[in-house]
């Protein structure tokens, strides 16, 4: 720990003692004249919005210096993380919804991912993201499938301004709890390569980003590590074209990923079993907007996703110093998923009281591998059209229609949604939607075989769609000073989301054969307060949830024990930023209290509740901007050493345990990193907020 603690007093000597200074504070994002894109018909402030949105803004996302997404989502309210530590993948669930309900989406088009598991989200280069937005429930009628609870919508950054050149370099370094080794192995590494150009109409980029993770070992046995090492190559281009009617953009991006599943070394014969789980993606996008008319634009965009993860199964023999393939069933797979996505929206401006936007969509899937029924495909097919009433100025009203057709399982006919927003006054707005939302089985659920000594368990070609029916409402309190000095908002919302044939694995008849079936009905409610003040150098955003999971055996007459509807959890976040004036040094504070986690389960005929212990977290960063083009930024992660929570239940009022520790970080960690970013017009320069 030496060379990383010598490293983080240096750069912290270097912000406070720097005598360049620059003279060009980093202003806030006025979070409530955001403009935002997801959903909409065209761009527009979040005020103006029917749905309820959420944004993580550029510069959040780089004052957090978080080496991933999850890092980032991981702070917001009603938002949690999961992780298989076998696999080395984490889950996201919101709204008290798992990660099978949430919609992932990049620049507006889905993220395939190979189960219900949202492995896409570890698989987007954090460098690439210009800010976050998330719409909190259903939006199936405008997203189609896996948008029951809400969407995350991750937007690039794009090239601005006229001919220009530019260059950025970023490097992380960060210690995982007490290890860490410059560079490589131990700890977290990262750094990205990047260069723009842009012309008047043409604009080019490239990116190469970096991922080392050297694993956390916790309590595992040698060699074997709880947490699995990871190394990511991630890298992107882009080419585009623009004039006053035509805009069109292709982004590749491109993955590749290998998580070391090292084994437990036997002791007594020296011998231990690695696996290796390799990732390639790629990642195909091309968009196009064309003002046909001065009332009527055409979108389209398609994307094709190419995705291969292979397994790889050694036998090692730490004596002999040997490595041999070994060939157990499942151990050497090679699963590939293909998605091809199109979507074309018209938005047609009839009137300042009337905008309509109908819309064409087309997704394929297919997979093949050892642990798939053949060579699978779905096809889905929709028509969708919502529109946009305005007939008076305080009050929108947007109603929604989709008409699916699935070639293989059955889809609901018709998705309608009814979202709207009334400015009960200048200071004061109301939200309420109501939206039908579905969850269409993945190619896993309904094709999936696999059999072993520890497994039996096959898909179901014959699984219907979850379907949903989930409301939502907000009152949004906002007071702008006259002079934009100062901005303070408050939202309180309320959530209920019903779900029907939820998709679970169960056994099948009297044998150990398990499959997928339609059974559970599953609901999830809460409440949120959040509150926003901007005060030009000081942003602060605190919040408050209360959500409730429901208990599948509540109406269950053959089981004894508890029957409560719901069990409860609390969350609390804090967010505190601050710029010290003229000195181009910046502070932040991140706070999020996470209530211990419900689950309903059954023993012996008797239903208990199953907790995951509450903790603390808290994230504390500094970075110091230098010469307009350099900041260096160190910080501590983790302040409260949170590392593994208790697993226990509750039953007949004694309390008991339920499985091991659930490990949920590495302790207490540092980090140091340092940005550079030259243009050809250095002016441009002092308003860019991000590297």
């Amino acid at each position: 720990m030496n060379k990383i603690n010598y490293c983080l007093l240096l750069i912290v000597f270097t912000v406070f003692r720097c005598t360049t200074v620059s003279s060009q504070d980093s202003t806030h994002i006025q979070q409530l004249q955001e403009v935002v894109v997801t959903g909409q018909y065209y761009p527009q402030s979040l005020k103006n919005s029917v749905y309820k949105i959420k944004i993580i803004s550029s510069e959040q996302i780089r004052m957090r210096a978080s080496a991933d997404v999850q890092g980032i989502l991981s702070k917001e309210l009603g938002i949690r993380f999961s992780t298989d530590y076998t696999l080395g993948e984490s889950d996201i669930s919101m709204m008290g919804l798992s990660g099978q309900n949430v919609k992932i989406l990049l620049d507006g088009i889905p993220m395939a991912d190979r189960s219900t598991t949202k492995q896409s989200l570890s698989q987007i280069d954090i460098n690439s993201i210009e800010k976050i937005e998330m719409v909190e429930g259903p939006m199936s009628t405008v997203y189609g499938t896996d948008a029951l609870a809400g969407v995350i919508n991750i937007i690039t950054k794009k090239i601005k301004g006229n001919d220009n050149l530019s260059i950025h370099l970023k490097m992380q370094e960060e210690s995982a709890g007490n290890t860490y080794s410059p560079f490589t192995q131990a700890g977290i590494h990262n750094e990205t390569a990047g260069i723009n150009w842009n012309s008047k109409q043409w604009r080019l980029s490239g990116n190469v980003t970096r991922n080392s993770f050297g694993g956390y070992t916790d309590t595992a046995a040698y060699p074997a590590k709880v947490s699995k090492p990871k190394d990511q190559w991630m890298s992107s281009a882009i080419w585009g074209f623009q004039n006053s009617k035509f805009n069109v953009w292709y982004r590749l991006d491109y993955l590749n990923e290998k998580i070391y599943a090292a084994g437990v070394m036997n002791i007594n014969t020296g011998k231990a079993l690695d696996q290796y789980f390799i990732t390639n993606r790629y990642t195909h996008q091309l968009q196009c907007d064309w003002q046909l008319k001065p009332f009527v634009k055409l979108n389209n965009a398609i994307s094709f996703q190419d995705y291969k993860r292979n397994t790889e199964t050694y036998n090692i023999d730490y004596v002999a110093g040997t490595k041999t393939a070994s060939y157990g069933s499942g151990q050497w797979d090679v699963t590939y998923f293909k998605t091809l996505f199109w979507r074309s929206t018209v938005y047609w401006y009839v009137s300042p009281k009337l905008s309509l936007q109908p819309g064409i969509e087309f997704k394929k899937d297919e997979t093949s591998g050892e642990r798939i029924d053949g060579s699978p495909s779905i096809s889905d097919y929709s028509l969708f059209v919502s529109a946009e009433i305005k007939p008076v100025t305080i009050f929108n009203i947007k109603p929604g229609l989709r008409f699916s057709k699935n070639s293989v399982y059955d889809a609901p006919p018709v998705i309608p949604s009814l979202s709207t927003r009334i400015a009960l006054n200048k200071n004061l707005d109301f939200r309420f939607s109501y939206a039908k939302g579905f969850r269409a089985p993945v190619l896993r659920e309904l094709y999936f075989s696999f059999h072993d000594s520890n497994h039996d368990i096959d898909g179901n070609p014959n699984l219907k769609a979850e379907v949903s029916n989930s409301f939502i409402g907000s009152l949004v309190w906002q007071k702008d000073s006259v002079h934009r000095a100062s901005n303070i908002s408050a939202t309180v919302s309320v959530f209920f989301n019903d779900i029907h044939n939820r998709i679970s694995l169960a056994q099948s008849g009297s044998s150990n054969l398990y499959t997928y079936i339609n059974i559970d009905r599953y609901k999830s409610t809460g409440i949120s307060f959040s509150t926003t003040a901007d005060f030009d150098k000081l942003l602060i955003t605190t919040g408050f949830s209360y959500i409730g999971y429901y208990n599948t055996y509540a109406n269950d007459n053959t089981v004894t024990g508890n029957r409560s509807q719901f069990a409860w959890s609390p969350e609390v976040n804090a967010n505190i930023s601050y710029t010290i004036p003229n000195t181009g040094v910046q502070m932040g504070l991140f706070y999020k209290f996470t209530g211990a986690l419900p689950s309903y389960q059954t023993s012996s005929n008797t239903v208990y509740i199953s907790k995951i212990a509450s903790y603390n977290w808290a994230d504390f960063t500094i970075s110091k901007n230098i010469f307009n083009c350099i900041i260096v930024q160190t910080g501590i992660k983790n302040i409260f050493n949170i590392t593994k929570l208790q697993n226990s239940s509750v039953d007949g009022g004694g309390a008991h345990s339920t499985g091991g520790p659930v490990l949920t970080g590495y302790g207490r960690s540092f980090f140091a990193a340092f940005s550079f970013q030259w243009s050809k017009h250095q002016s441009s320069i002092k308003s860019k907020t991000s590297f």
